[in-house]
């Protein structure tokens, strides 16, 4: 695949493959480094590619398991941290800016939802939170999904089904939801 080709590609599923990635990792930093390391493993893995699924499948999937990982590889770490990192220390964070475009109670409003839809995603078992983004944030089919992750469709909308029951229920007791 020559450069604008990919180029391409790259335009097509970057702010898809970052918001799936924002979703597994609930960190925009962590996010765009995942959605990074996914397209410069496609690029290398490129030639490879037969075809037998979508392209963006086979993107959602690469994303996925960049994504899981990493996730991987953050709870080897933080089993061998001994001490929390120092907020203070300015060499290990970027600034956080906040955005003036809004209220300070409607961000943090925002704020508060996301942080609950995380922790809820976090507390879901990894198939069923993994079908749930490609479905919700990835916006593929359940076909698409079931070839991604390499099981039956059938299983897929079980899974998903699965996931947006604990998910009103998690969000509910946590009382980001109303009903019950």
């Amino acid at each position: 695949m020559d450069k604008r080709a990919f180029e391409r590609l790259v335009r097509e599923h970057e702010k898809t493959l970052y918001n799936l990635a924002l979703r597994m990792t609930g960190n925009e930093h962590d996010a765009a480094d995942m959605t990074q390391e996914t397209f410069l493993r496609a690029w290398r893995a490129i030639d490879r590619f037969r075809g037998e699924s979508a392209v963006s499948t086979w993107l959602y999937k690469l994303c996925a398991n960049v994504c899981m990982d990493f996730l991987r590889a953050r709870r080897r770490r933080a089993a061998y941290e001994t001490e929390p990192p120092n907020r203070d220390d300015a060499a290990g964070y970027a600034a956080e800016v906040p955005d003036m475009t809004y209220s300070p109670e409607t961000e943090l409003e925002r704020a508060l939802l996301r942080e609950g839809l995380q922790n809820a995603l976090n507390k879901l078992p990894r198939e069923q939170r993994r079908a749930l983004l490609l479905r919700e944030i990835g916006g593929l089919p359940y076909a698409d999904i079931a070839a991604a992750l390499g099981i039956p469709e059938g299983t897929v909308k079980s899974r998903i089904a699965r996931a947006r029951e604990q998910m009103r229920v998690l969000l509910t007791e946590s009382g980001n939801f109303p009903g019950g």
